[in-house]
Formats: structure tokens, C-alpha cells, sequence
């Protein structure tokens, strides 16, 4: 078996090109859950939907978020209501009682629906309110991703890294409170300057049990995901830290030495003290056995690299990737 670990972008894209070169019947997606949030009610866990969608065949990949096609009439009509009844613009955070009651699974990354200020379609919506009613009528967040992956015919297995609550907050020099990572990327593009960053939650989750396994029997490829926001919630569990301890790992770097491909990797780890580069990734990867580098990155690690283009802008991309990943576990006996 092979299991991937995947948040934001980077793995899915890495998994959309991989099954000619890791069996899908044979392979785990482990998926952070530290993004996840309520809106108005509605649990949403955009990086296990990622994985579900484009194993689904519906992502809209133009944007690696929701379903092609998808309209938005709901969304829409709600933001017509909300500028009809003169509710301000941006995010609603529900009252500090509100965020460790009812739900859970959704503590401290709770918001009202009064303003959506990400976009969710009709389908997409539909995905939601179906997650949401089966983790209330007592299913945890692996039989409800477990059953959401059959519903969309998905070909490899997919589980959240915890069945509690992790929420992943950005502690930014703007303002005395910490933002919900959605807040910071979607809400405000990532324009804060990020000051710290917090998993809170974690030292009080379990890793669920299906990750762990996962991940203990390996071995391991870690796309080239944001290390802190896609990576760091899953490594701030110590379960699962331990069995990447204990298996082969190869990581792909989302940077050319200090150039990164997409997203706010590069400020979140220079925001929390690493180094925004490819040796930055290697010292917090330091569970690795080996890395998938770009042709063009120079950087000398202290561990087995294969190089290549790790630039992914299609299928073909991505199964060039993959197969840099399949030797370079080979190179570490995996």
C-alpha cells in the first residue's frame, strides 16, 4: 500500500497523474482537517473535498476548489438578503460560547452563514448538508468521508487525519486575535503578516485510527503541499508523527530552492521562523528519508534526491512526479 498526505493543492494534483504509477485500489489519502469550518450550520472540509471531487471526476480544476459546472444560486440569493437587510461585507465569526458548544468537530472555526465569505455552489452545497446531517446522527468523520468517497466512486481510500477538532489559526501583527487559516487565505488573500501559527485542538485530538494504520504500513508520499497549513496540523498529532517516524517517506518540495510554485508557503514559513525554501522544508520534514526536487533546484540535502520538472500543469505533469516519487522510495528500499 501506498498513502499520501494530502492538504491544499499540491497532493491532489500529485494524485490526479499517479495511478499508472501507485495502484489506486492500494493506496490511502490521509487528508488534513485543520481547514475545515461551519458555516450557518453546514460542516465544510475543503481539502478532503478536493480529494473526493478530483478522485470523483468533478473538480473544477480550473480553481482546485468546489464543482465544474457547479451554479451558485443559493449563495447568491443569500448574498442579496444579506445586502437587502444592510449586513456588513466579510466574515461573521459566531460569539466565543458559540465556538466550543454544539457541533464538536466544528470548535473554534465557527462562523455564521449571514455573509459567506467563500463561494460554495449548489452541488457543492449539497456535499455539505450530507456531511453535516451523518456526523449528527453520530457517524464520526471517517465513515462520513468513507461514505462521501463511495458516493462519488472514488478509486483509493480516503480518511481524515483526526475524527476532533484541530483548527488551524493565524496569529497576525494586524490585530490582537488569531484568524481562521480560511479567513486569512480566502477572506484576506493572505495579506496579513503572519506573526505565528496555531493547531489549536491538537494536543487534545486522537489522529484517527485509519491514518495511523496508513501510515504505518507505507510508505509515505507527501506532495508538495504548504508545509505549515497543509502539513502541520497532521504533524502536530503525535500518533501521527510517530508512524511517519517508523515508515519510508519521500516528500516533494513545493519550492526551487527559495522560489515557491503557489500559495502562501513562503510567508507562513518565514511567519513562524523556518526558512522559506527547500532546506526550510527538509528541516521541518525531518521524517524523510528522501526528496523529489526540481531539475533546477541546486539545494544539497543531507538524504536521497531525484530530480525533475515538479512544475504540475496537467495529468502528464503530475505522473512525471509521480514516478520521481516511486524512485525515490526505491532509493530508500520502499
Amino acid at each position: 500500500m501506498t498513502t499520501f498526505l494530502a492538504g491544499g493543492t499540491g497532493t491532489p494534483k500529485l494524485l490526479a497523474g499517479a495511478g499508472d504509477v501507485f495502484d489506486p485500489a492500494d493506496t490511502t489519502v490521509v487528508c488534513n482537517t485543520g481547514d475545515d469550518v461551519e458555516f450557518g450550520g453546514l460542516f465544510v472540509s475543503p481539502d478532503i473535498d478536493t480529494v473526493l471531487f478530483d478522485g470523483g471526476g468533478v473538480l473544477d480544476r480550473e480553481f482546485w476548489w468546489g464543482i465544474e459546472g457547479d451554479t451558485t444560486t443559493t449563495h447568491d440569493e443569500l448574498e442579496r438578503l444579506a445586502d437587502a437587510a444592510g449586513i456588513p461585507e466579510g466574515p461573521r465569526y459566531l460569539d466565543a460560547d458559540a465556538q466550543t458548544s454544539g457541533r464538536d468537530i466544528s470548535r473554534w472555526r465557527r462562523f455564521s452563514g449571514a455573509r459567506e465569505f467563500m463561494t460554495f455552489g449548489d452541488e457543492d452545497r449539497a456535499v455539505h448538508v450530507l456531511r453535516t446531517s451523518l456526523l449528527d446522527e453520530g457517524e464520526s468523520l471517517t465513515e462520513v468521508t468513507r461514505t462521501l468517497a463511495d458516493a462519488f466512486d472514488v478509486p483509493y481510500d480516503v480518511v481524515p487525519m483526526s475524527d476532533d477538532p484541530v483548527a488551524t489559526l493565524i496569529h497576525v501583527e494586524e490585530r490582537a486575535d488569531p484568524m481562521h487559516f480560511q479567513e486569512y487565505w480566502v477572506g484576506e488573500r493572505a495579506a496579513p503578516t503572519v506573526a505565528d501559527v496555531e493547531f489549536r485542538g491538537a494536543d487534545a485530538a486522537t489522529a484517527a485510527t485509519a491514518a495511523v494504520d496508513a501510515i504505518r504500513e507505507g510508505p509515505v508520499v507527501v506532495g508538495p503541499s504548504n508545509p505549515v497549513t497543509s502539513l502541520g496540523p497532521m504533524l502536530a498529532l503525535d500518533a501521527l508523527r510517530e508512524a511517519l517516524d517508523e515508515t519510508r517517506v519521500v516528500a516533494v518540495s513545493p519550492f526551487v530552492e527559495d522560489d515557491v510554485f503557489s500559495g502562501p508557503a513562503a510567508d507562513l514559513m518565514a511567519g513562524t521562523g523556518r526558512e522559506a525554501s527547500t532546506r526550510g522544508v527538509a528541516d521541518a520534514y525531518d521524517f524523510a528519508d528522501a526528496f523529489v526536487l526540481d531539475a533546477a533546484d541546486g539545494t544539497d540535502l543531507d538524504r536521497p534526491v531525484v530530480r525533475t520538472d515538479t512544475r504540475m500543469d496537467d495529468d502528464e505533469d503530475a505522473e512525471r512526479v509521480a514516478r520521481a516519487c516511486r524512485d525515490a522510495l526505491a532509493e530508500v528500499g520502499a
